[in-house]
């Protein structure tokens, strides 16, 4: 029987032997999330910034068949240049590793490689959701599924506007993942800083985010994720938003993308139709997202 690599960067391995705070990045928005050549800037620069705050960047991905907890620089360069780079949930790992294949994580298979590596704190960009018109298409996100069984503090943008938000928080709580606001009491929608949807529990500190993770362990709540939602500083113009998004979903429609195509799809039209301006978003959403879950990984290791 062939035994599947699972490798921890030199890096990562030292955190995880001194029991060293680490946090947890996706590799998709390298390879399929932003345009080369600054997807690789991006990803050197947030790996910076775990490291500045404190803990030590895990980017996950699948090379050559081998899982790759944290990447080396090398690695970093292949997930953001490479052709042969597919795009891996939770259902496509032992494919893509058992064919000796290369993949870039979603938040699902990210969250998941990680608890199996013993990190429980990931940053990432919007999680994925409910689609809209999944009373007929039974399009949801497996990124819901994933975090539905994992002991995962996740720290997102909310989730993106192009998804049912509504339904998407509904999910959430027949899932029994936990949700909680930073510094807000409006679950931002990636883009914007407010969907239109309120939370109840809000948060003004990694400490006490911190312990929250310490009490549901005491709970015994900590086999579903906790959402931190952390909205972006400076939001896109709400007029253009709306008039983008409206013209992308009429564009999807129009040319029968469908399924998981539909998100790249919109960010695709998002980027070009506000001329970089949702881009210059998703980049500083990202960077947010990792300082606070650093911040979060530290206050909970003490």
């Amino acid at each position: 029987m062939k035994s599947y690599e699972f490798v921890a960067s030199p890096e990562v391995s030292a955190a995880l032997k001194a029991g060293k705070p680490i946090v947890a990045l996706e590799s998709t928005i390298i390879s399929h999330g932003l345009p080369r050549p600054s997807n690789l800037d991006v990803a050197r620069e947030v790996e910076t910034i775990v490291r500045e705050h404190g803990a030590t960047p895990a980017t996950i991905a699948i090379l050559d068949g081998k899982v790759c907890i944290g990447l080396t620089d090398d690695q970093l360069v292949a997930i953001a240049n490479r052709d042969d780079i597919a795009k891996a949930s939770s259902r496509d790992l032992a494919i893509v590793a058992a064919t000796g294949k290369s993949a870039a994580t979603t938040v699902a298979a990210t969250a998941h490689l990680a608890s199996l590596a013993g990190i429980h704190v990931f940053a990432t960009g919007g999680l994925g959701g409910v689609h809209r018109g999944a009373n007929e298409s039974f399009d949801e996100s497996a990124d819901l599924t994933a975090l539905s069984s994992l002991d995962m503090t996740v720290v997102c943008a909310g989730v993106k506007s192009i998804l049912d938000v509504g339904a998407t928080l509904e999910r959430l709580e027949t899932l029994a993942i936990g949700l909680v606001g930073y510094k807000t009491n409006h679950f931002p929608g990636f883009y914007l800083t407010d969907s239109g949807f309120t939370i109840e529990h809000q948060v003004n500190s990694a400490e006490e985010i911190a312990q929250i993770i310490h009490a549901r362990q005491a709970l015994k709540t900590d086999a579903h994720a906790l959402i931190v939602a952390n909205p972006v500083a400076k939001e896109m113009d709400r007029v253009r938003h709306d008039a983008i998004l409206k013209s992308g979903l009429e564009g999807a429609t129009k040319n029968g993308i469908t399924g998981k195509a539909v998100t790249p799809f919109l960010l695709e039209h998002f980027h070009t139709a506000s001329e970089g301006e949702s881009l210059k978003v998703n980049i500083e959403i990202i960077k947010s997202n990792s300082a606070l879950a650093a911040d979060i990984a530290v206050a909970a290791s003490r």
